[in-house]
């Protein structure tokens, strides 16, 4: 059976530099009805889990470090077995979360670092990691060509680049990173994001400035 993607929203708060936001996240799992590959894990993980349904998670794979995509990433790491990968540009934001005195009250570590170039097979799908920061240090696409889709987190959405006001973010490097690294995909690449709706590589041309 080929790869197929699936997805669910987890609700939860988003917190950086002294303000909380109510957000909805997306979450992606790309596999078949044996083993998938989760990409994000936001909030809880008890939704997560749902979508997984009993099936071999291959690698838990964190955008970025950001706390609304990384909270339940150790619950369900330790529900799954799976090994987290991350990017350690974004080790600060990790530790607010997961460091001594974090958000989750548990202090743990990633598993394997996430760097441009890192590739993952599920379900017969390779998935290669793209290196995009600007919404953080660390942000990180993955692309998935067999699936005509590439996965953006905070990155690009529908409607054009991530949010650049706040720590560690820079808004000429997003959009450095996106014309560089996304807009060079073919055009009808579906765009699958951290939030919000899907949008194609060719729709957001227009709206990276």
């Amino acid at each position: 059976m080929a790869a197929r993607i699936d997805k669910t929203v987890v609700s939860g708060v988003f917190s950086l530099d002294g303000q909380d936001f109510d957000v909805d996240n997306n979450v992606w799992l790309v596999g078949d009805d044996d083993e998938v590959l989760v990409i994000d894990a936001p909030h809880r993980a008890e939704p997560i889990l749902e979508a997984i349904g009993g099936r071999t998670v291959t690698a838990i794979v964190l955008t970025h470090g950001h706390n609304d995509h990384i909270t339940a990433a150790v619950a369900l790491r330790e529900a799954t077995g799976a090994p987290i990968w991350f990017n350690p540009e974004d080790r600060m934001l990790w530790d607010v979360v997961y460091g001594d005195g974090g958000r989750a009250g548990v202090v743990a570590a990633p598993d394997a670092d996430l760097v441009d170039g890192t590739r993952f097979t599920v379900a017969g799908t390779t998935l290669t990691a793209l290196h995009t920061p600007g919404h953080s240090p660390g942000s990180t696409c993955l692309h998935a060509p067999d699936l005509t889709t590439v996965f953006t987190g905070d990155t690009l959405f529908c409607g054009g680049p991530g949010a650049t006001g706040r720590s560690y973010s820079d808004h000429p490097t997003i959009v450095a990173s996106i014309r560089s690294r996304l807009l060079t995909l073919h055009g009808d690449t579906v765009v699958r994001t951290g939030h919000g709706d899907d949008t194609t590589v060719a729709a957001e041309t227009r709206n990276v400035e």
